[in-house]
């Protein structure tokens, strides 16, 4: 895709607006895992060197859903504020970040920022123009700035108007976080033979891909909760292991589109509770007892994918393949990670679980890309890298050269 670049901007002294996803986990009022918020210090540092005045605009959770739930707009705004994003910055980037408390509100935007090298507006979502594109929402925060920043690849599948309707507005331009994104993802879109992907996990999101990936792989790796919902499809009895309704009939439909590409786990470290303290024991996938349920691959399992994997030249791979966070069931992901490690081909891992393992495992430094993004990693192979945020880039940068 074409977007203009950082280096192509004329940034001295100019005000910038830069769209991040620090979208993290927070926990009693502290950041629990600030891979995100340290992803753009690159970024930051670069229009810092520009002598900027760097305004930073995020969304945390989903404040639309708990106004449904009836909360009020008060309660929202201390479940959901970017506060402790701005403390947990200041530390990472050795500078102050100031943060605009009052910036965002429901039907309204401060445009009067406070003074600092590098501010933090509040969540953007707590406006209801950013969910639906609202040019005038937009507008508003376009004032703020010279030039407008995409460098919140993690959130560029979603067509809002911190992404989309801003370009319109503001000369726009991918940060460093976006172009490495966009650089190490497209290596997948025409793959190195073999090409092998493993997907995985609990969550649902994957099946688009999976569509695509049918055609495109060469080998499909399942396990997770996905595994469940395939074998289910199959026939096979999955005890009371825990399993996807909403893809369980498009899986049936890509075990016809994928035939033998498709390799499935053929034991499972199985528990009679979903904790950590459950009894365990390794069964044959078909064998299953009742009221029992998958928590990880098996050592039959971990050797076939490792014997799946060896002459691979290029994996993807999207989710943990068991219950990673409890020890007893971590085996299955670890050593699968170790391995891609040691195979010294391309190796991108994309989603926030996934992510979250290989910190845990230390491996990110073994892989070619761990991304920021996962459903935005996913959609970006599912749509040949058409997100709506890069397609907003790409607009402006046709504009740009027309002028």
């Amino acid at each position: 895709m074409n977007f203009l670049k950082l280096e192509e901007m004329d940034l001295e002294r100019k005000r910038v607006l830069v769209r991040v996803d620090y979208n993290v986990p927070i926990k009693n009022g502290m950041v629990e895992d600030d891979t995100r918020l340290k992803a753009t210090v690159p970024t930051i540092n670069f229009l810092l060197e520009k002598n900027c005045k760097i305004i930073l605009m995020s969304h945390l959770g989903r404040p639309a859903k708990l106004l449904k739930k009836g909360k009020s707009f008060e309660e929202i705004k201390k479940e959901l504020t970017l506060k402790p994003v701005a403390r947990d910055l200041s530390e990472i980037l050795g500078v102050d970040v100031v943060f605009a408390e009052n910036s965002i509100g429901l039907d309204n935007v401060d445009t009067n920022t406070p003074e600092g090298d590098v501010v933090l507006l509040e969540n953007v979502q707590f406006n209801k123009g950013e969910k639906k594109n609202d040019d005038e929402y937009a507008k508003k925060l376009a004032s703020l700035a010279d030039i407008y920043v995409n460098d919140g690849f993690g959130q560029n599948h979603r067509e809002y108007a911190t992404f989309c309707a801003i370009t319109k507005f503001l000369p726009s331009c991918a940060g460093l976080l976006v172009e490495k994104e966009v650089n190490q993802l497209s290596k997948l879109l025409n793959p190195e033979r073999p090409f092998a992907f493993i997907v995985a996990g609990a969550k649902a999101d994957k099946i688009g891909a999976l569509k695509v990936l049918a055609n495109k792989a060469d080998k499909i790796l399942i396990a997770g909760v996905l595994a469940n919902t395939f074998l289910k499809a199959k026939g096979v009895d999955i005890g009371a292991s825990k399993f996807d309704e909403e893809t369980f009939n498009v899986a049936k439909e890509i075990i016809d589109l994928a035939g033998n590409k498709l390799k499935f786990p053929k034991d499972f470290v199985v528990g009679d509770k979903f904790e950590s303290d459950a009894n365990t024991q390794t069964v044959a996938a078909d064998k299953i007892p009742e009221k029992w349920m998958s928590m990880d691959i098996g050592l039959g399992t971990i050797s076939q994918y490792k014997d799946d994997l060896n002459d691979a030249k290029t994996v993807f791979w999207a989710g943990p393949l068991g219950v990673f966070e409890m020890e007893k069931f971590s085996k299955g992901t670890k050593e699968i990670g170790e391995f891609l490690g040691s195979l010294g081909v391309t190796v991108i891992a994309g989603g926030g679980d996934t992510a979250a393992a290989i910190n845990t495992f230390n491996l990110t430094n073994k892989l070619t890309h761990v991304s920021t993004g996962g459903g935005a990693s996913l959609e970006f192979i599912e749509k040949e890298g058409k997100l709506p945020g890069l397609v907003a880039l790409e607009e402006a940068y046709n504009k740009s050269k027309e002028q």
